[in-house]
């Protein structure tokens, strides 16, 4: 299984821990990532509002890239903003043949053009489909049957486009964290908003959203989410609400449930995960036992 990377801005800086445990859980399923060359910001939240050509042509560049550098194999895009616009890309132009012209004019300047050929997956739909639950459950070799994980998808991979899993119920992470042997937490809030943006600036709504978020996780040992500002937005106002909770990436989950040690699969930079929870993932392969550990880390 083959696909052409696309880590985005947030796996290069705030999210560093997030891009490596995906490479080393994808790596160890057999799934081959292969970085896009020379790739450059989705337009994340912020562009749509300045401009529309701005934000799709923003995409659409990593898009047209993937198509001509590595062609045929669908582009992977973990984080959950880099993932709904390159998909509003995949989506929106090949059915609107004059948007097309214009992004693809624009897109000239560079030498590049998008034909649509390219299909922008999310690593939970990755995980599921292509995958497959046997295999990911193949690799457990940690119990984690004392473990229980509110499953948190968020909202930009579940809408507006229904592509893997239900807007409203969505089920695909919390089947992934069964498969490594949690319990998952019962909850209604896996695809809340936690506020996102509102946190710059309009505080007041975004806090509650967070909050609403952090006081339906109490009772289960931590969270797990697969968006970098989900993840950013739970961990960074605990302090503020008074609500304690760890909020792990999914594939650092995954990576303690295949053995790993919790210093390896960069648990220790997560913001809001205590020692003690730390100590108690600790036991497992480290870094220098992983023969396959990716690149450059």
């Amino acid at each position: 299984m083959k696909y052409a990377y696309f880590p985005g801005c947030s796996l290069m800086e705030s999210a560093k821990e997030y891009d490596f445990s995906t490479k080393v859980v994808m790596e160890l399923l057999d799934g081959k990532l292969r970085e896009i060359p020379d790739w450059g910001c989705c337009g994340a939240t912020a562009v749509e509002s300045v401009s529309r050509d701005l934000a799709l042509s923003l995409a659409a560049r990593n898009l047209a890239i993937a198509e001509k550098v590595l062609p045929g194999i669908d582009v992977l895009a973990p984080c959950s903003a880099c993932y709904l616009n390159l998909r509003r890309v995949q989506e929106e132009l090949p059915k609107d043949r004059e948007l097309m012209q214009l992004v693809n004019k624009i897109l000239s300047v560079e030498d590049l053009a998008y034909y649509g050929s390219v299909s922008v997956r999310h690593l939970l739909d990755v995980l599921e489909n292509d995958i497959g639950y046997e295999r990911l459950g193949a690799h457990v070799q940690r119990d984690l049957s004392n473990l229980t994980v509110a499953p948190y998808t968020g909202c930009q991979v579940l809408r507006p486009y229904r592509v893997f899993d239900d807007p409203e119920r969505p089920q695909v992470l919390a089947k992934i964290l069964k498969t490594m042997g949690v319990n998952v937490h019962p909850w209604g809030h896996s695809s809340r908003c936690c506020g996102a943006s509102l946190l710059a600036n309009h505080r007041a709504v975004g806090l509650e959203a967070v909050r609403s978020i952090l006081e339906a996780a109490q009772g289960a040992d931590c969270i797990v989410t697969v968006c970098p500002m989900c993840q950013m937005n739970l961990e960074l106002y605990q302090g503020t609400l008074g609500l304690r909770i760890p909020v792990l990436y999914l594939p650092q989950l995954m990576g303690i449930a295949y053995g790993f040690s919790s210093d390896f699969m960069r648990l220790d930079e997560n913001l809001s995960i205590p020692s003690t929870f730390l100590e108690s993932m600790t036991p497992g392969v480290h870094a220098e036992n992983f023969n396959n550990r990716p690149e450059g880390r």
